[in-house]
C-alpha cells in the first residue's frame, strides 16, 4: 500500500498538539482552560491564523478484536465541509439508524453475523415481518449485507469502524437525553405542579427533597434534617444520612449522584404529587425546576460537590474537603420564571412540624440567615 505521507504528517501534528495540551495541563498553565472534568481542553496558542481558517477535524480508527482487524487510515474533514453536508442526506442516514431495534440489530450482528430467524429470537421481536421491515431500510443504506438468500446478515467491513465511531460519539452525548427530559419538565411544569390560577407552589419542591431525608430515616440511617432559608430565596436541606453514592455507574463515568439528580427514570417512585398534578415530583424534577441547585455529599471521609443550572451540570463532581460526617445537603433556588411566590419560612415551619409529629425520632429544624 502506498503511504500517504501528507496524512501521516497531519496525524503527527495532531498528536503533537495533544502532547502540548497534556504538558500545559500538568504544568498548571493558566492559559489552558479545562471543561467538563478536563475531558475537553482548549490549548493556549492554538487559534485560527485568519478569519477564513475555520479549522479541520482529524480522525482515524483501529479495531482489533471480535475476530477481526480493521484500520482506518488517518482522515481529515474541514469544518466548512462538515457544516455544508447535504442535510437531507444526513437526515436519511440518521433516520436509518434512529430506531432502537435497528441499533440493537446492528450491535448484535456486529458481535456475531446471524440469520433473520436467529435475530428475531435473540431480540424477542415476535415476528419476522417486523424484522424485515428494518432490514430493508438498513440494506438500502448499505449498513447490512447478506452472503446469500437466507444466509447470515453482517455489517459490511467498510461500515464497521464508522458505525463504532458513531456509537463512541453517541456515548459522549448520552447525557443530553437526560437534559432533554428535564427540559420537557420545564415546558410541562403544570403536569407536576398542578393547575395554578396565579402561581405554582415552590413548597412542593421542598417537600420532595424532605422526602428523601425521611426515606433515609425510615431506613434507619438519618436522625436529623435541617432546613436553612437564605436571603437570596434559596433553601438548603441537610441530613445526616448515608450520603448519596458518588461512585461511577458501571460502564459509565457518570457518578451515581448525578444520575439521581438528572435521570427521570430514577424518580418513578416519587411520593410527592401536587393536588391537581398528574405526575410525581422527584429529585430530577426539583433540579429541572430550579434556577440553581448545588449538592454536597459527605461520605467516605470526603466532601463532594456539584452545581447545576436548570438541571444541567455546570461542574463535574468535585472533592472539596475531608470530613468525618455523612449526609447530603441540597441547596436549590426555585426558578422565578416558573414560581412567582417565594418560599415562606412560616410555611416551612409548618411542614417541619408535621414531619416531627409523624416521625418523633427525626429531629427537624428550621434555620434562617441573619
Amino acid at each position: 500500500m502506498t503511504r500517504n505521507l501528507e496524512h501521516e504528517l497531519d496525524e503527527l501534528k495532531v498528536q503533537l498538539a495533544e502532547l502540548r495540551e497534556m504538558v500545559a495541563s500538568l504544568a498548571g498553565d493558566t492559559n489552558a482552560r479545562a471543561k467538563q472534568g478536563n475531558r475537553i481542553v482548549e490549548a493556549a496558542g492554538e487559534r485560527p491564523t485568519s478569519q477564513g481558517d475555520s479549522g479541520a477535524l482529524f480522525f482515524s480508527g483501529h479495531l482489533q478484536g471480535m475476530d477481526r482487524h480493521y484500520r482506518w487510515e488517518p482522515q481529515e474533514r474541514s469544518i466548512p465541509q462538515l457544516l455544508n453536508l447535504d442535510s437531507d442526506k444526513v437526515a436519511k442516514i440518521l433516520s436509518a439508524l434512529g430506531h432502537k431495534q435497528r441499533i440493537d440489530m446492528l450491535k448484535t450482528i456486529l458481535q456475531e453475523p446471524m440469520a433473520g430467524t436467529d435475530l428475531v429470537s435473540r431480540l424477542n421481536m415476535g415476528t419476522t415481518g417486523q424484522l424485515y421491515h428494518h432490514i430493508k431500510a438498513l440494506q438500502g443504506a448499505d449498513l447490512l449485507s447478506q452472503e446469500e438468500r437466507g444466509g447470515s446478515y453482517a455489517l459490511p467491513a467498510h461500515r464497521t469502524l464508522p458505525f463504532l465511531l458513531l456509537l463512541a460519539a453517541a456515548s459522549e452525548l448520552l447525557d443530553t437525553s437526560d437534559f432533554l427530559e428535564l427540559t420537557e419538565v420545564r415546558n410541562e411544569a403544570g403536569h407536576y405542579l398542578g393547575s395554578a390560577s396565579e402561581s405554582y407552589d415552590p413548597h412542593l419542591l421542598l417537600a420532595s427533597v424532605l422526602e428523601n431525608a425521611i426515606a433515609e430515616h425510615k431506613a434507619g440511617f438519618c436522625s436529623s434534617v435541617i432546613v436553612s432559608c437564605h436571603q437570596d430565596g434559596s433553601v438548603t436541606v441537610a441530613d445526616n444520612g448515608r450520603g448519596i453514592p458518588v461512585q461511577a455507574i458501571a460502564g459509565s463515568d457518570k457518578p451515581r449522584v448525578q444520575a439521581i439528580l438528572t435521570e427521570m427514570s430514577l424518580g418513578a417512585s416519587a411520593s410527592i404529587t401536587a393536588p391537581s398534578g398528574d405526575k410525581g415530583i422527584s429529585i430530577p424534577v426539583v433540579n429541572a425546576l430550579s434556577q440553581q441547585l448545588s449538592v454536597e455529599v459527605r461520605r467516605d471521609g470526603k466532601r463532594f460537590r456539584q452545581d447545576y443550572r436548570h438541571g444541567i451540570p455546570q461542574t463535574p463532581l468535585q472533592t472539596v474537603g475531608i470530613t468525618n460526617e455523612t449526609g447530603t445537603s441540597l441547596t436549590f433556588l426555585p426558578d422565578k420564571d416558573i414560581f412567582r411566590a417565594a418560599l415562606d419560612p412560616s410555611r416551612i415551619a409548618e411542614l417541619l412540624a408535621g414531619i416531627s409529629e409523624q416521625y418523633p425520632q427525626l429531629s427537624a429544624q428550621l434555620l434562617k440567615d441573619s
